[in-house]
């Protein structure tokens, strides 16, 4: 071990490593930084930097002073367009040691940052993460970067035997879900079913969960399904609290998961792009591809994983006992607050309404879920996405949404103040997000839920729905997908 950080040194004064490559193509390992003309055996308080694990991203440290360490994000592989995720630790420090963190490469330069966002941090003793305080970041843009902006952050290390973790946000491994999938697994779930999908580039599994009633799964029945994914873009990690969130509920013996499960068919795919999880990339696949802009013609040696989930959507689009009524592919979001979606625009005015429906019933649900930033639009860069691809290919009974969660914070409904986002914050809205399906699909007045039948009520029923089989859990003889779809007010929305 000491031979390889002694190997690992950087020089200060020229920003290389002994015998190593290109500082920004690999992860710092084990690097010892130490101050100019320094010859001695490296002492405490010469900080040891580490980003050689699972989703670790820190490509070089310079030395500025016996205070001040520039970090530069290694970018995606194989795309050196973005910088944004960063995960290291570090050890070696001495007690009472006081230093300033600048973050000097971000790829982007508009960022939360500006509004409060802070990193987060825990350590050995202190494994719990939370976030740095606020006063103490600074967000700027820095003339000695080429004006590039930075992201400062001061920090003082209080004990010595500590190792300290630092991430842009709460990390969410690949294997964290391989040991969380495990673990719903051996809990024998006769409702629960996990199937290996397809699998990345680098052999990772892309695991498919369906929860569901057994009875729903015969095949003579006709199903309503609804479909979500997470984290085809990497450094979103709020994504995957959400989506356990999701799950946790609708296994759980909550009576409205109970129900949910009696009439809905739920798939789950948690990791669309467990690649570049795993490497501490932001936004891309192993090979530099951007996953959310490869939904119209995924390639099966490419985007493997992308390939797969899309052909199971089309092959459940084309089985005449399947309704394919909702695809949610979630997100986490760099410079807005709350959860919010982004839908699709139609010529018919109708669907445009009946679209809104959902999110609006989610809001009342959830106290961090904004509707009024909630849009609906058709960028043209936006065309390879999942919500708009998917919204072009299913039919109009389906609806399609990216649902997005800020890195950082929510503001409540008659507060200005924002409210950081925890973990177990992430998860609740996940748990919101699937609740929000019983009042969707009218469900709750058959779990004895006054609350929440009152309110799915109060929203439904002023919407001038169709009367009789519009939207009930039962189908027409002749299987008409048209007969379930909701008729909303057009003046509503």
């Amino acid at each position: 071990m000491e031979r390889k950080m002694e190997d690992n040194i950087r020089d200060p004064e020229t920003g290389s490593e002994a015998g190593g490559e290109d500082p920004l193509v690999g992860n710092v390992n084990k690097l010892i930084v130490i101050p100019p003309g320094y010859a001695g055996v490296p002492r405490r308080g010469h900080l040891i930097f580490d980003a050689c694990f699972e989703s670790g991203n820190l490509g070089r440290v310079d030395y500025v002073s016996e205070f001040e360490f520039d970090l530069f994000i290694r970018p995606d592989t194989c795309n050196t367009r973005f910088r944004v995720w960063f995960n290291f630790t570090v050890e070696n420090v001495r007690e009472t040691q006081r230093v300033i963190f600048n973050i000097v490469n971000f790829s982007k330069t508009k960022s939360l940052y500006r509004d409060g966002m802070s990193p987060v941090v825990k350590s050995t003793s202190r494994p719990k993460w939370q976030r740095v305080p606020a006063k103490h970041v600074y967000y700027y843009r820095c003339p000695e970067h080429r004006r590039n902006y930075v992201m400062s952050y001061a920090f003082c290390f209080d004990r010595e035997d500590d190792v300290y973790h630092f991430a842009y946000c709460y990390p969410y491994t690949y294997s964290r879900l391989q040991h969380y999938l495990g673990s719903l697994e051996r809990r024998n779930l006769d409702y629960l079913q996990r199937e290996l999908l397809g699998l990345s580039v680098q052999q990772r599994n892309l695991d498919l969960l369906t929860i569901t009633s057994p009875a729903l799964l015969k095949p003579d029945r006709e199903k309503r399904v609804v479909f979500l994914t997470a984290r085809v873009h990497p450094g979103e990690s709020p994504a995957s609290f959400i989506c356990q969130g999701v799950i946790d509920f609708l296994v759980s013996q909550h009576p409205v998961a109970r129900i949910l499960r009696d009439h809905v068919v739920f798939k789950i795919v948690p990791m669309l792009n467990p690649d570049g999880v795993y490497l501490g990339n932001y936004r891309c696949s192993l090979m530099g591809f951007d996953l959310n802009r490869h939904w119209q013609d995924p390639s099966i040696w490419a985007q493997p994983t992308l390939h797969a989930v899309k052909q199971l959507i089309v092959r459940m689009n084309q089985d005449p006992k399947i309704s394919l009524e909702f695809y949610i592919d979630v997100h986490a979001h760099s410079t807005m607050m709350n959860g919010f979606m982004y839908g699709n625009v139609f010529e018919e005015e109708e669907r445009v309404h009946r679209q809104a429906i959902f999110p609006r019933l989610l809001c009342h649900n959830a106290p961090d879920f904004s509707f009024s930033s909630t849009t609906f639009n058709r960028d043209v860069v936006k065309a390879g996405t999942g919500r708009r691809f998917l919204g072009g290919l299913l039919d109009d009974t389906s609806y399609c949404y990216t649902l997005e969660v800020s890195f950082y914070s929510y503001i409540a409904a008659g507060s200005n103040t924002p409210v950081a986002y925890t973990e177990e914050a992430y998860m609740k809205l996940g748990r919101n997000v699937a609740r929000t399906f019983a009042d969707y699909y009218r469900l709750n007045n058959l779990t004895g839920d006054n609350k929440s039948t009152s309110l799915s009520n109060s929203i439904l029923d002023g919407q001038s729905y169709r009367q009789g089989n519009s939207h009930g859990i039962g189908r027409n003889p002749d299987g008409d997908k048209a007969e379930r779809r909701i008729h909303g007010n057009k003046g509503d929305y």
